[in-house]
Protein backbone atom coordinates (compact mmCIF):
# COMPACT_ATOMS: atom_id res chain seq x y z
CA UNK A 1 0.00 0.00 0.00
CA UNK A 2 1.37 3.36 -0.78
CA UNK A 3 -0.03 4.74 2.51
CA UNK A 4 -2.57 3.07 4.31
CA UNK A 5 -2.82 -0.58 5.44
CA UNK A 6 -5.89 -1.35 4.61
CA UNK A 7 -8.71 -0.47 2.12
CA UNK A 8 -10.79 2.14 3.31
CA UNK A 9 -14.84 2.56 1.90
CA UNK A 10 -15.55 5.13 -0.55
CA UNK A 11 -18.71 7.67 0.50
CA UNK A 12 -20.05 9.38 -2.10
CA UNK A 13 -21.45 12.66 -0.30
CA UNK A 14 -23.63 14.34 -3.64
CA UNK A 15 -22.71 16.68 -6.31
CA UNK A 16 -23.98 19.84 -7.91
CA UNK A 17 -23.76 21.11 -11.48
CA UNK A 18 -24.54 23.92 -14.05
CA UNK A 19 -28.10 23.80 -15.72
CA UNK A 20 -26.88 22.29 -18.96
CA UNK A 21 -27.43 24.47 -21.78
CA UNK A 22 -27.78 23.88 -25.72
CA UNK A 23 -24.46 24.79 -27.39
CA UNK A 24 -24.52 28.23 -29.33
CA UNK A 25 -27.31 29.55 -26.66
CA UNK A 26 -26.86 30.39 -22.71
CA UNK A 27 -23.55 30.00 -21.87
CA UNK A 28 -22.17 31.60 -25.13
CA UNK A 29 -19.86 33.86 -23.66
CA UNK A 30 -18.19 32.31 -20.96
CA UNK A 31 -15.75 29.55 -20.95
CA UNK A 32 -14.78 26.35 -19.57
CA UNK A 33 -12.96 27.97 -16.21
CA UNK A 34 -16.08 29.72 -15.45
CA UNK A 35 -18.55 27.01 -15.92
CA UNK A 36 -16.20 24.46 -13.74
CA UNK A 37 -15.42 26.82 -11.23
CA UNK A 38 -19.11 27.50 -10.78
CA UNK A 39 -20.12 24.01 -10.59
CA UNK A 40 -17.38 23.34 -8.00
CA UNK A 41 -18.71 25.78 -5.92
CA UNK A 42 -22.20 24.39 -6.20
CA UNK A 43 -20.68 21.42 -4.44
CA UNK A 44 -19.04 23.81 -2.04
CA UNK A 45 -21.84 25.60 -1.20
CA UNK A 46 -24.18 22.68 -0.91
CA UNK A 47 -21.88 20.76 1.56
CA UNK A 48 -20.40 23.92 3.76
CA UNK A 49 -17.12 23.22 2.50
CA UNK A 50 -16.25 26.99 2.64
CA UNK A 51 -11.93 27.56 3.70
CA UNK A 52 -11.68 23.45 3.37
CA UNK A 53 -8.85 21.96 2.15
CA UNK A 54 -9.69 19.02 0.55
CA UNK A 55 -6.83 15.87 -0.71
CA UNK A 56 -7.58 16.56 -4.42
CA UNK A 57 -9.68 18.21 -7.25
CA UNK A 58 -9.50 16.17 -10.34
CA UNK A 59 -11.28 17.66 -13.41
CA UNK A 60 -10.85 17.95 -17.05
CA UNK A 61 -12.72 18.77 -20.26
CA UNK A 62 -12.36 17.28 -24.03
CA UNK A 63 -12.29 20.76 -25.73
CA UNK A 64 -9.66 23.05 -24.20
CA UNK A 65 -8.07 26.18 -25.68
CA UNK A 66 -4.08 26.13 -24.75
CA UNK A 67 -4.72 28.58 -22.03
CA UNK A 68 -6.73 25.96 -20.25
CA UNK A 69 -3.67 24.36 -19.80
CA UNK A 70 -4.30 23.98 -15.76
CA UNK A 71 -8.08 24.22 -15.95
CA UNK A 72 -8.67 22.34 -12.45
CA UNK A 73 -6.58 24.54 -10.58
CA UNK A 74 -7.24 27.44 -11.65
CA UNK A 75 -11.11 27.01 -11.42
CA UNK A 76 -10.40 26.01 -8.17
CA UNK A 77 -9.28 29.18 -7.62
CA UNK A 78 -11.87 30.91 -8.71
CA UNK A 79 -13.56 29.07 -5.45
CA UNK A 80 -14.19 29.13 -1.43
CA UNK A 81 -11.87 26.16 -1.31
CA UNK A 82 -9.26 26.78 0.62
CA UNK A 83 -6.71 27.77 -2.16
CA UNK A 84 -3.74 25.24 -0.85
CA UNK A 85 -6.47 22.22 -1.76
CA UNK A 86 -4.28 21.10 -4.98
CA UNK A 87 -5.67 20.36 -8.24
CA UNK A 88 -5.02 18.23 -11.83
CA UNK A 89 -6.27 18.17 -14.96
CA UNK A 90 -7.75 14.67 -16.40
CA UNK A 91 -8.37 13.58 -20.30
CA UNK A 92 -10.36 10.36 -21.04
CA UNK A 93 -13.20 11.75 -23.69
CA UNK A 94 -16.50 11.54 -22.63
CA UNK A 95 -15.76 9.17 -19.48
CA UNK A 96 -13.44 12.28 -18.33
CA UNK A 97 -15.39 13.10 -14.79
CA UNK A 98 -15.84 9.26 -14.36
CA UNK A 99 -12.88 8.66 -15.06
CA UNK A 100 -11.48 11.60 -12.56
CA UNK A 101 -13.98 10.28 -9.57
CA UNK A 102 -12.70 7.11 -9.51
CA UNK A 103 -8.71 8.88 -9.20
CA UNK A 104 -10.48 10.32 -6.31
CA UNK A 105 -11.91 7.39 -5.05
CA UNK A 106 -8.62 5.22 -5.50
CA UNK A 107 -6.39 8.16 -3.01
CA UNK A 108 -9.45 7.85 -0.38
CA UNK A 109 -9.45 4.25 -0.36
CA UNK A 110 -5.40 4.08 0.04
CA UNK A 111 -5.76 6.68 2.60
CA UNK A 112 -3.50 9.42 0.25
CA UNK A 113 -6.47 11.84 1.25
CA UNK A 114 -9.56 12.14 3.17
CA UNK A 115 -11.61 13.72 0.58
CA UNK A 116 -11.84 15.15 -2.95
CA UNK A 117 -13.89 16.87 -5.53
CA UNK A 118 -14.29 15.05 -9.39
CA UNK A 119 -15.75 17.55 -12.24
CA UNK A 120 -15.69 17.77 -15.73
CA UNK A 121 -16.79 20.54 -18.41
CA UNK A 122 -17.19 21.20 -21.54
CA UNK A 123 -18.24 24.24 -24.06
CA UNK A 124 -19.08 23.38 -27.73
CA UNK A 125 -19.91 27.26 -27.81
CA UNK A 126 -16.12 28.77 -27.14
CA UNK A 127 -14.33 26.38 -29.03
CA UNK A 128 -10.55 26.39 -29.66
CA UNK A 129 -10.47 27.81 -33.09
CA UNK A 130 -6.71 27.41 -34.40
CA UNK A 131 -4.81 28.26 -37.74
CA UNK A 132 -3.47 25.78 -40.01
CA UNK A 133 -0.28 24.08 -39.12
CA UNK A 134 1.40 25.94 -42.42
CA UNK A 135 0.91 28.80 -40.80
CA UNK A 136 2.09 27.77 -37.62
CA UNK A 137 5.32 26.02 -39.28
CA UNK A 138 5.75 29.69 -41.21
CA UNK A 139 5.85 31.82 -37.33
CA UNK A 140 8.04 29.32 -35.41
CA UNK A 141 10.45 29.85 -38.93
CA UNK A 142 10.38 33.50 -38.19
CA UNK A 143 11.02 33.19 -34.27
CA UNK A 144 13.77 31.27 -35.02
CA UNK A 145 15.63 33.48 -37.28
CA UNK A 146 18.52 35.26 -36.11
CA UNK A 147 18.59 38.11 -38.20
CA UNK A 148 15.79 40.76 -39.63
CA UNK A 149 15.89 39.39 -43.01
CA UNK A 150 15.33 36.41 -41.73
CA UNK A 151 12.60 36.97 -39.73
CA UNK A 152 10.86 38.75 -42.69
CA UNK A 153 11.83 36.54 -45.50
CA UNK A 154 9.02 33.23 -44.20
CA UNK A 155 6.38 35.94 -44.69
CA UNK A 156 7.12 36.08 -48.09
CA UNK A 157 5.48 32.65 -48.44
CA UNK A 158 2.47 33.73 -47.01
CA UNK A 159 -1.13 33.03 -48.88
CA UNK A 160 -4.49 33.78 -48.19
CA UNK A 161 -5.22 29.70 -47.17
CA UNK A 162 -2.85 30.44 -44.27
CA UNK A 163 -5.45 32.66 -42.75
CA UNK A 164 -8.16 29.33 -42.99
CA UNK A 165 -8.99 28.74 -39.49
CA UNK A 166 -9.03 25.24 -38.49
CA UNK A 167 -12.56 24.28 -36.40
CA UNK A 168 -12.25 21.69 -33.94
CA UNK A 169 -14.26 18.30 -34.85
CA UNK A 170 -14.85 15.19 -33.32
CA UNK A 171 -14.13 13.07 -35.84
CA UNK A 172 -11.84 9.73 -35.41
CA UNK A 173 -8.45 10.30 -36.54
CA UNK A 174 -8.11 6.55 -37.18
CA UNK A 175 -11.02 6.19 -39.39
CA UNK A 176 -11.97 9.91 -40.37
CA UNK A 177 -15.94 9.25 -39.23
CA UNK A 178 -17.59 11.23 -36.77
CA UNK A 179 -19.41 9.68 -33.78
CA UNK A 180 -22.48 10.10 -35.04
CA UNK A 181 -21.41 7.68 -38.54
CA UNK A 182 -19.71 5.21 -36.65
CA UNK A 183 -22.92 4.53 -34.58
CA UNK A 184 -24.59 4.03 -37.65
CA UNK A 185 -22.38 0.94 -38.71
CA UNK A 186 -23.45 -0.08 -35.21
CA UNK A 187 -27.10 0.27 -35.54
CA UNK A 188 -26.86 -1.66 -39.00
CA UNK A 189 -24.59 -4.42 -37.12
CA UNK A 190 -27.35 -4.99 -34.61
CA UNK A 191 -30.30 -4.34 -36.60
CA UNK A 192 -31.96 -1.38 -34.11
CA UNK A 193 -34.33 0.34 -35.99
CA UNK A 194 -35.55 3.83 -36.19
CA UNK A 195 -38.50 3.40 -33.87
CA UNK A 196 -36.86 1.67 -31.07
CA UNK A 197 -33.87 4.47 -31.35
CA UNK A 198 -36.93 7.36 -31.24
CA UNK A 199 -38.52 5.05 -28.40
CA UNK A 200 -35.75 5.10 -26.02
CA UNK A 201 -35.03 9.18 -26.84
CA UNK A 202 -38.76 9.75 -26.09
CA UNK A 203 -38.56 8.00 -22.88
CA UNK A 204 -35.23 9.73 -21.73
CA UNK A 205 -37.29 13.32 -22.18
CA UNK A 206 -40.57 12.12 -20.77
CA UNK A 207 -38.13 10.56 -17.52
CA UNK A 208 -36.10 14.09 -17.06
CA UNK A 209 -39.56 16.57 -17.20
CA UNK A 210 -40.95 14.58 -14.86
CA UNK A 211 -37.80 14.51 -12.32
CA UNK A 212 -38.00 18.48 -12.82
CA UNK A 213 -41.44 18.92 -12.52
CA UNK A 214 -40.65 15.82 -9.05
CA UNK A 215 -38.05 18.21 -7.89
CA UNK A 216 -35.51 15.70 -8.01
CA UNK A 217 -32.88 17.72 -9.78
CA UNK A 218 -33.13 20.75 -7.42
CA UNK A 219 -30.49 20.27 -4.85
CA UNK A 220 -28.12 18.59 -7.65
CA UNK A 221 -28.30 21.45 -10.36
CA UNK A 222 -27.23 25.29 -9.48
CA UNK A 223 -28.34 27.88 -11.62
CA UNK A 224 -25.50 29.93 -13.64
CA UNK A 225 -25.66 32.48 -16.52
CA UNK A 226 -29.40 33.23 -15.97
CA UNK A 227 -30.61 29.45 -16.33
CA UNK A 228 -31.77 27.71 -13.76
CA UNK A 229 -33.08 24.16 -15.58
CA UNK A 230 -31.42 22.11 -18.21
CA UNK A 231 -33.24 23.79 -21.36
CA UNK A 232 -33.09 20.95 -23.96
CA UNK A 233 -35.61 18.64 -22.04
CA UNK A 234 -38.38 18.44 -23.96
CA UNK A 235 -41.45 18.31 -21.67
CA UNK A 236 -43.86 18.00 -25.03
CA UNK A 237 -41.82 15.64 -26.84
CA UNK A 238 -43.83 12.76 -29.14
CA UNK A 239 -43.28 9.91 -30.75
CA UNK A 240 -44.71 11.54 -34.29
CA UNK A 241 -42.21 14.28 -33.60
CA UNK A 242 -39.44 12.15 -33.64
CA UNK A 243 -40.64 10.34 -36.57
CA UNK A 244 -40.60 13.33 -38.30
CA UNK A 245 -36.75 14.24 -38.17
CA UNK A 246 -34.63 13.41 -41.09
CA UNK A 247 -31.91 11.75 -40.20
CA UNK A 248 -28.34 13.29 -39.73
CA UNK A 249 -25.58 10.93 -40.59
CA UNK A 250 -27.08 8.28 -43.00
CA UNK A 251 -29.01 10.63 -45.59
CA UNK A 252 -30.11 7.50 -47.41
CA UNK A 253 -33.40 5.01 -46.42
CA UNK A 254 -31.16 3.39 -44.51
CA UNK A 255 -30.55 5.77 -41.76
CA UNK A 256 -31.78 5.62 -38.42
CA UNK A 257 -29.97 8.63 -36.17
CA UNK A 258 -31.39 12.06 -35.48
CA UNK A 259 -31.12 15.06 -33.90
CA UNK A 260 -34.22 13.60 -32.20
CA UNK A 261 -32.33 10.54 -30.53
CA UNK A 262 -28.82 11.34 -30.48
CA UNK A 263 -27.28 13.70 -28.03
CA UNK A 264 -27.25 17.59 -28.75
CA UNK A 265 -24.37 19.70 -28.23
CA UNK A 266 -23.91 20.98 -24.85
CA UNK A 267 -22.14 23.53 -23.23
CA UNK A 268 -22.20 22.55 -18.94
CA UNK A 269 -20.21 21.67 -15.87
CA UNK A 270 -20.59 19.16 -12.87
CA UNK A 271 -18.69 18.52 -9.82
CA UNK A 272 -19.40 15.47 -6.89
CA UNK A 273 -17.87 15.07 -3.59
CA UNK A 274 -16.21 11.98 -2.15
CA UNK A 275 -14.71 11.05 1.16
CA UNK A 276 -13.47 8.34 3.65
CA UNK A 277 -16.40 7.42 5.69
CA UNK A 278 -14.35 8.83 8.98
CA UNK A 279 -13.95 12.94 7.30
CA UNK A 280 -17.81 12.61 6.41
CA UNK A 281 -18.80 12.06 10.11
CA UNK A 282 -16.56 14.56 11.22
CA UNK A 283 -18.52 17.26 9.24
CA UNK A 284 -21.80 15.48 10.50
CA UNK A 285 -22.32 14.93 6.16
CA UNK A 286 -24.83 12.03 5.31
CA UNK A 287 -23.15 9.76 3.04
CA UNK A 288 -25.55 8.81 -0.02
CA UNK A 289 -23.83 5.93 -1.53
CA UNK A 290 -20.45 4.03 -1.86
CA UNK A 291 -18.45 3.94 -4.99
CA UNK A 292 -17.20 -0.10 -5.02
CA UNK A 293 -16.20 -0.90 -7.99
CA UNK A 294 -14.40 0.90 -11.31
CA UNK A 295 -13.28 -0.16 -14.72
CA UNK A 296 -12.25 0.75 -18.52
CA UNK A 297 -11.75 -0.79 -21.06
CA UNK A 298 -10.90 -0.16 -24.82
CA UNK A 299 -11.86 -1.81 -28.24
CA UNK A 300 -10.32 -2.54 -31.58
CA UNK A 301 -12.50 -0.21 -33.71
CA UNK A 302 -9.87 1.14 -36.11
CA UNK A 303 -9.21 -2.52 -37.65
CA UNK A 304 -13.14 -2.70 -38.15
CA UNK A 305 -13.22 -5.73 -35.43
CA UNK A 306 -15.83 -4.27 -32.70
CA UNK A 307 -18.06 -0.94 -32.75
CA UNK A 308 -16.35 2.55 -31.65
CA UNK A 309 -18.64 3.21 -28.99
CA UNK A 310 -18.93 -0.77 -27.67
CA UNK A 311 -16.12 -0.71 -25.36
CA UNK A 312 -19.14 -0.88 -22.31
CA UNK A 313 -20.07 -3.94 -23.42
CA UNK A 314 -16.64 -5.52 -22.53
CA UNK A 315 -16.08 -3.13 -19.35
CA UNK A 316 -19.46 -3.73 -17.35
CA UNK A 317 -18.97 -7.70 -17.36
CA UNK A 318 -15.49 -7.79 -16.31
CA UNK A 319 -16.18 -5.38 -13.60
CA UNK A 320 -19.24 -7.83 -12.55
CA UNK A 321 -16.96 -10.21 -12.36
CA UNK A 322 -14.57 -8.55 -10.07
CA UNK A 323 -18.19 -7.72 -8.06
CA UNK A 324 -18.88 -11.00 -8.39
CA UNK A 325 -22.57 -9.92 -9.72
CA UNK A 326 -25.01 -10.46 -12.47
CA UNK A 327 -26.06 -8.04 -14.80
CA UNK A 328 -29.39 -8.06 -13.36
CA UNK A 329 -28.36 -7.18 -9.60
CA UNK A 330 -28.99 -4.37 -9.88
CA UNK A 331 -31.73 -1.59 -8.95
CA UNK A 332 -31.16 1.21 -11.53
CA UNK A 333 -28.66 1.65 -14.85
CA UNK A 334 -27.64 4.36 -15.63
CA UNK A 335 -26.40 4.38 -19.17
CA UNK A 336 -24.75 6.94 -20.90
CA UNK A 337 -27.18 7.77 -24.06
CA UNK A 338 -24.48 9.06 -26.58
CA UNK A 339 -27.09 8.11 -29.15
CA UNK A 340 -30.05 5.84 -28.65
CA UNK A 341 -28.45 3.49 -30.51
CA UNK A 342 -25.53 2.80 -28.34
CA UNK A 343 -27.76 2.02 -25.69
CA UNK A 344 -29.38 -0.83 -27.39
CA UNK A 345 -26.35 -1.81 -29.17
CA UNK A 346 -25.34 -2.47 -25.68
CA UNK A 347 -28.55 -3.73 -24.21
CA UNK A 348 -28.72 -6.06 -27.53
CA UNK A 349 -24.58 -7.79 -27.47
CA UNK A 350 -25.73 -8.62 -23.72
CA UNK A 351 -28.66 -10.46 -24.44
CA UNK A 352 -26.84 -12.21 -27.26
CA UNK A 353 -25.90 -15.56 -26.25
CA UNK A 354 -23.54 -15.99 -29.78
CA UNK A 355 -21.69 -12.35 -29.06
CA UNK A 356 -21.42 -12.97 -25.37
CA UNK A 357 -19.73 -16.69 -26.46
CA UNK A 358 -17.23 -14.85 -29.09
CA UNK A 359 -16.63 -11.75 -27.98
CA UNK A 360 -16.49 -12.78 -23.98
CA UNK A 361 -16.08 -15.95 -24.15
CA UNK A 362 -18.91 -16.73 -21.87
CA UNK A 363 -20.86 -19.82 -22.16
CA UNK A 364 -24.21 -17.71 -21.46
CA UNK A 365 -25.44 -14.45 -22.45
CA UNK A 366 -25.25 -11.80 -19.98
CA UNK A 367 -29.03 -11.55 -20.08
CA UNK A 368 -31.51 -8.77 -20.25
CA UNK A 369 -31.88 -5.70 -17.77
CA UNK A 370 -35.86 -4.56 -16.34
CA UNK A 371 -36.13 -1.33 -18.80
CA UNK A 372 -38.18 0.20 -16.22
CA UNK A 373 -34.87 0.71 -13.84
CA UNK A 374 -32.78 2.25 -16.96
CA UNK A 375 -32.28 6.25 -17.12
CA UNK A 376 -35.13 6.52 -14.69
CA UNK A 377 -34.39 10.52 -14.54
CA UNK A 378 -33.38 10.77 -18.16
CA UNK A 379 -30.37 10.84 -19.69
CA UNK A 380 -28.11 12.44 -22.16
CA UNK A 381 -30.56 12.61 -25.17
CA UNK A 382 -33.04 14.90 -22.86
CA UNK A 383 -30.47 16.42 -20.63
CA UNK A 384 -27.57 17.37 -22.96
CA UNK A 385 -23.95 15.95 -23.10
CA UNK A 386 -21.23 18.16 -22.23
CA UNK A 387 -18.38 15.79 -23.04
CA UNK A 388 -16.00 15.64 -19.74
CA UNK A 389 -19.05 16.54 -17.74
CA UNK A 390 -21.56 13.73 -18.23
CA UNK A 391 -20.01 11.15 -15.84
CA UNK A 392 -19.93 13.31 -12.57
CA UNK A 393 -23.89 14.53 -13.45
CA UNK A 394 -24.36 10.33 -13.50
CA UNK A 395 -22.63 9.73 -10.20
CA UNK A 396 -24.33 12.43 -8.09
CA UNK A 397 -27.70 11.52 -9.91
CA UNK A 398 -27.24 7.64 -9.06
CA UNK A 399 -26.01 8.42 -5.59
CA UNK A 400 -29.08 10.31 -4.73
CA UNK A 401 -31.37 7.77 -6.22
CA UNK A 402 -30.10 5.31 -4.18
CA UNK A 403 -30.37 6.82 -0.85
CA UNK A 404 -33.94 8.48 -1.56
CA UNK A 405 -35.53 5.16 -3.05
CA UNK A 406 -35.66 3.16 0.37
CA UNK A 407 -35.14 -0.70 -0.65
CA UNK A 408 -32.67 -0.11 -3.29
CA UNK A 409 -28.91 -1.82 -2.85
CA UNK A 410 -26.86 -0.81 -6.10
CA UNK A 411 -26.76 0.96 -9.25
CA UNK A 412 -24.44 0.51 -12.34
CA UNK A 413 -22.72 3.37 -14.37
CA UNK A 414 -22.06 2.49 -18.52
CA UNK A 415 -20.15 5.65 -20.28
CA UNK A 416 -18.75 5.02 -24.02
CA UNK A 417 -16.28 6.80 -25.17
CA UNK A 418 -14.54 8.74 -28.25
CA UNK A 419 -11.38 6.60 -29.28
CA UNK A 420 -13.16 3.24 -28.47
CA UNK A 421 -13.45 3.35 -24.76
CA UNK A 422 -15.35 2.85 -22.19
CA UNK A 423 -15.79 3.78 -18.09
CA UNK A 424 -18.27 1.75 -15.64
CA UNK A 425 -18.34 1.92 -11.99
CA UNK A 426 -20.53 0.60 -9.39
CA UNK A 427 -22.38 2.59 -6.49
CA UNK A 428 -24.31 1.13 -3.50
CA UNK A 429 -26.96 2.24 -1.04
CA UNK A 430 -24.92 3.84 2.15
Amino acid sequence: MLVGSSVRRVAVIGGSRIPFARAQGAYARVGNQQMLAAALQGVVSRFALDGARLGEVVAGAVMKHSRDFNLARESLLDTTLDPHTPAYDLQRACGTSLEATISIANKIALGQIDAGIAGGVDTVSDPPVVFSRAFQQLLMRAYRAKSTIGRLTPFLGLRPGHFKPVIPDATEPRTRLSMGESCELMAKRWNIDRATQDALALASHQHAAEAWRSGFFDDLVTPFEGLERDNNVRADSSAAKLASLRTSFDRSSAGTLTAGNSTPLTDGASAVLLASEEWARSRKLPVQAWLTFGKAWAVDFARGREGLLMAPAYSVPAMLDDAGLTLQDFDFYEIHEAFAAQVLCTLAAWESAEWCREALGRSAALGAIDRKKLNVTGSSIAIGHPFAATGARIVATLAKLLATHPGTRRGLISLCTAGGMGVTAILERA
